[in-house]
């Protein structure tokens, strides 16, 4: 890639003053060819496969890292959804397999690994079951390994008997982890329209259609962003929403073509047969001041995030990033958008606290970004029922606007609205939010499948 002397300057003040960092490098491993259904077999098979492929990853990430001065704050490893591996063996001995999955990336030094994942969007196997219930075990009992599950599709609808295990799968997850305040749950999330190729835990997994190994890297930038406007409102006071969304869209193709740069020269170092997979666009924030998504919008003009027109300006910004990074890349995937986590966000922690954002504003603003209801805190004592009743309508809006939607529930045991619960790191500090108390067990009793809408016939 070929890069001007402006770029190379420009990049190297975004890195400086305004928090550019490369989000994630992650590397993509098929399971596919795990040879057995011995746990004992597959398990080392899984370890050995890892460790081999991953093998100078964190070193190559370093060394590029070092030669362009472009931070990398994470790198990470995803697999083949494990339910497809481990679909031959007991449900006891999946624990094996997840536990080999943490020893190879505590051996390899990646943040986590993920892939601990299901696809149960139409309906669920004998082996997607058991690996739901695995989940309290697995989350409670490994450090780095993250879980998925996807229980709908806008071509298949939403599989309703899913969302209620996965309703009470959460609460045992938040159980099984209560000494940890319940932090099993961030690394879990459950998705509609799930991409195979998304770099960014805890919902990353390497997709069935993907090559043996990748490498997918996820960009940040919103410092870069909040930065760009507050100097273009500051150069041009009268700028409207159009020139706004210009100004965004400049800067997502800089922050596009850096992580680009990147992520090629980490797959040429790395060499055969690893190749370069997807860059993700998303803007993600991170527990820091100035890198926030909620600051974002409230530079466009709102007082706090949350307020009436929340969702409007998250929905400016979002498409002129889109716009911006398909520009500057012809590899663009993943989730490719704006998180809005809350915990991971300093902005939108103060709006909780100040009763600006509420958890039906945040529904409403996940219309319109890539992942969902992300890192939401809710009080320990929430039925099963209600965070299957959350999921479920997050589900809806993924499904019926042909996006991919996500959701990180947080339940944490003992925890009443008002409290906030610090995870530290990238996770950040978790606001407990009020739910609505009005029951919902009579629809999340129904069960069977909410089908497919009309608007996914386009054959």
């Amino acid at each position: 890639m070929f890069f001007s002397d402006d770029e190379v300057i420009q990049t190297m003040q975004m890195v400086a003053h305004e928090s550019l960092d490369i989000r994630t490098v992650t590397m993509g491993i098929s399971l596919l060819d795990a040879p057995s259904r011995n746990a004992s077999t597959l398990a080392r098979f899984v370890y050995d496969k890892v460790c081999k492929r991953g093998a100078v990853l964190k070193k190559t990430v370093k060394r590029v890292e070092g030669r362009y001065g472009i931070p990398v704050a994470n790198t990470r490893i995803s697999v083949t959804p494990v339910s497809l591996v481990c679909e031959g063996i007991g449900g006891e001995e999946y624990i094996h397999v997840a536990k080999a999955l943490d020893r190879a990336a505590e051996e390899l030094g990646v943040d986590y690994i993920a892939g601990y994942s299901c696809l149960v969007h139409k309906g669920a196997t004998p082996g997607d079951i058991r690996h739901i219930q695995s989940l309290p075990q697995v989350l409670s009992e490994t450090a780095r390994v993250c879980a998925s599950v996807n229980v709908a599709t806008t071509k298949s609808g939403i599989n309703m008997d899913a969302v209620k295990l996965i309703g009470v799968t959460i609460k045992a997850v938040a159980e099984a982890s209560a000494d940890r305040q319940g932090i099993g749950c961030a690394k879990l999330v459950i998705f509609a329209n799930v991409p195979e190729d998304n770099p960014f835990v805890a919902g990353a997994f390497h997709g069935i259609g993907e090559p043996d190994t990748v490498i997918n890297v996820g960009v940040s930038g919103p410092g870069v962003v909040l930065a760009a406007i507050k100097r273009q409102r500051e150069l041009y006071p009268e700028s409207d929403c159009g020139q706004l969304a210009e100004c965004v869209k400049r800067t997502a193709f800089k922050i596009t073509r850096a992580g680009e740069l990147i992520g090629r020269e980490v797959t040429r170092e790395l060499g055969a047969p690893v190749q370069f997979g997807i860059v993700d666009l998303s803007l993600a924030p991170s527990p820091v001041p100035g890198d926030s998504i909620a600051n974002i919008l409230e530079a466009l003009g709102l007082d706090q995030c949350g307020t009436h027109g929340t969702t409007a300006a998250l929905a400016m910004v979002v498409d002129a990033v889109k716009k911006g990074g398909i520009m500057a890349s012809s590899s663009v995937g993943g989730l490719s958008g704006a998180f809005i986590p809350v915990s991971e966000d300093l902005g939108m922690i103060d709006a909780v606290e100040k009763g600006t954002l509420s958890l039906d504003k945040l529904e409403a603003m996940t219309a319109v970004c890539s992942v969902g209801l992300d890192m939401v805190g809710v009080p320990g004592a929430t039925p099963a029922h209600t965070l299957s009743a959350i999921i479920a309508d997050e589900m809806a809006i993924g499904v019926i606007n042909h996006k991919t939607i996500g959701v990180r529930l947080l339940p944490v045991p003992g925890a009443v609205v008002g409290d906030s619960v610090d995870y530290g790191g990238l996770l950040g500090q978790v606001p407990i939010m009020s739910v609505n108390q009005v029951s919902q067990s009579g629809f999340i009793n129904l069960g069977g499948r909410i089908p497919a809408p009309i608007t996914s016939v386009k054959n």
